[in-house]
């Protein structure tokens, strides 16, 4: 089989990134390229069709990355997804479909089967495809978790997959990141560990140049090139560390807050929003924040009760009040729209801990309610929408009940400038989005393409990858593998 890991030094190292322009690259070859990712942690998820016609869920990020690949995402593309419901307790998804619930303290008892089923996933993709990208996760020389590991070396072992390592060089100390990650792995891994790739690096490549050199030279691995960073490099994100500091637009007159919920999912919904050039597109989580914004976007939850806990814990739930007051439009995306309504009832304990039975008053400022369901909704809806078509994915629990006085609204409800829907992903629809504002904003449409524009990143990156990084070789090592000197860096594993 031919293949190669994208491992990284850490989370956020460009793992995703390089994973996704690599494949932009091999198809632009044709190539047969199909990208992997064993376990992802993410509530950044997707739906895609599964092979009997019903909704199959996946990791954001790889769902991004089959369309780099220009191929039709699939379960087997992230056979494990691992949706936090709190800091320790996780929703498992296997092959695409809900498989259970997972403490922190009881993770080992069903991983096996989990490592199984990937390792499954990864041989039926290898089969029928010339080459396979797989993603790391974190960093493969975290020696506590190597035992059960199936995501990093341990699929690298499964496989036979030569591995390179990614590095942030932004972060600094990437050297010695490099070397440690290598170093700490046992023997038989260091075998499959070919070499590097620089991400992120600013500045003159003249002054790079000795200390990769020497990184060659002590290491007895290959370099396979620098990535520059760009700042026009905007892909689909899986990780909330992305929310730092982020903000989806950056100088538009009029201003869009996003609520930054503690378990928020699938901020990816805002992110059409920032290619308008009318908007400013910020993420926030202070009340003040919210005062002067034009609109304020609820969004999806893992936790919708606990969320909404914390949203009045915060006071967020005035602000809202008072922008809903001055007749400012207010739009909530799933599990925020589910917090706008009357009430939300959980009488099966899906999101209780332990499977609490919980009832909690909503907002008020819809008159719908929620009751949870054990059946999880996979969908790909499509309808219509202030008049014009729209579409999107369902992924949720609830169960929506509207009243007498609540407008239907993308599967969700309307009252004057309040709006719930259930669709993920309708912004990115142009004609829905162009609607939408005119009909909150004003807005006078402005032409945006938002998969033109996703297409464009996709490009954007893979040009990058070709211009900076030896694909030749990097395809050679997936056909062929690594070469059998690759030396032993000590102390190898603990």
């Amino acid at each position: 089989m031919s293949g190669l890991l994208v491992a990284g030094t850490t989370s956020d190292a460009g793992k995703s990134a390089v994973t996704a322009g690599l494949c932009r690259a091999l198809a632009r070859r044709g190539v047969r390229v199909a990208p992997f990712k064993a376990q992802n942690m993410s509530n950044n998820s997707m739906v895609c069709r599964g092979p009997d016609g019903t909704g199959v869920e996946i990791g954001r990020a790889q769902w991004v990355q089959a369309l780099a690949a220009r191929t039709t995402p699939e379960a087997a593309m992230n056979p494990v997804l691992l949706k936090p419901a709190s800091d320790h307790r996780s929703h498992v998804v296997l092959m695409g479909k809900p498989w259970g619930e997972v403490a922190s303290s009881s993770w080992c008892a069903g991983r096996r089967a989990l490592a199984e089923a990937a390792c499954r996933a990864f041989d039926a993709l290898a089969a029928r495809y010339d080459v396979v990208v797989a993603e790391g996760a974190g960093s493969p020389a975290e020696i506590n978790l190597r035992a059960g590991d199936y995501v990093n070396m341990g699929l690298a072992r499964h496989a036979g997959l030569p591995t390179i390592v990614v590095g942030d060089i932004d972060r600094g100390g990437v050297f010695a990141a490099f070397l440690g990650t290598v170093a700490l792995l046992a023997a038989e891994d260091q075998a499959l560990v070919a070499g590097f790739v620089v991400n992120k690096f600013r500045g003159d490549s003249d002054l790079l140049a000795p200390g990769l050199r020497d990184l060659e030279r002590v290491t007895g691995r290959r370099v396979y090139g620098t990535l520059p960073w760009h700042p026009d490099l905007w892909l689909d994100s899986e990780d909330a560390l992305d929310l730092q500091g982020r903000r989806a637009a950056g100088t538009g007159a009029r201003r869009v807050a996003v609520v930054r919920l503690p378990r928020i999912s699938n901020f990816t919904d805002v992110d059409a929003l920032g290619l308008e050039p009318d908007l400013d597109v910020v993420f926030a989580s202070d009340p003040r924040a919210l005062d002067d914004a034009d609109l304020i976007v609820l969004p999806g939850t893992r936790a919708t009760i606990a969320d909404l806990a914390w949203l009045r814990a915060r006071d967020l739930d005035r602000a809202l009040l008072v922008h809903v007051a001055a007749g400012k439009p207010l739009l909530g995306i799933c599990g925020g729209f589910q917090m706008l309504g009357r009430v939300i009832r959980d009488p099966y304990g899906i999101e209780g801990p332990g499977g609490q039975v919980t009832e909690v008053e909503g907002l008020g400022l819809l008159d719908v309610e929620t009751a949870f369901s054990p059946h999880k909704v996979l969908r790909l809806p499509r309808g219509e929408g202030l008049g014009v078509p729209a579409s999107g994915y369902e992924i949720h629990h609830g169960r929506i009940t509207r009243g007498d006085t609540a407008e239907e609204f993308l599967g969700g409800a309307r009252d004057g400038p309040v709006f719930g829907t259930m669709w993920h992903g309708s912004l990115e629809g142009d004609a829905l989005r162009e609607a939408f504002l005119r009909e909150t904003l004003g807005l006078a449409p402005s032409g945006s393409c938002f998969l033109a524009a996703r297409e464009r990143r996709l490009d954007l990156l893979g040009d990058l990858v070709e211009r900076h990084l030896d694909v030749d070789a990097l395809l050679n090592l997936a056909r062929h593998g690594c070469p059998p000197t690759l030396p032993f860096l000590a102390p190898g594993a603990p």
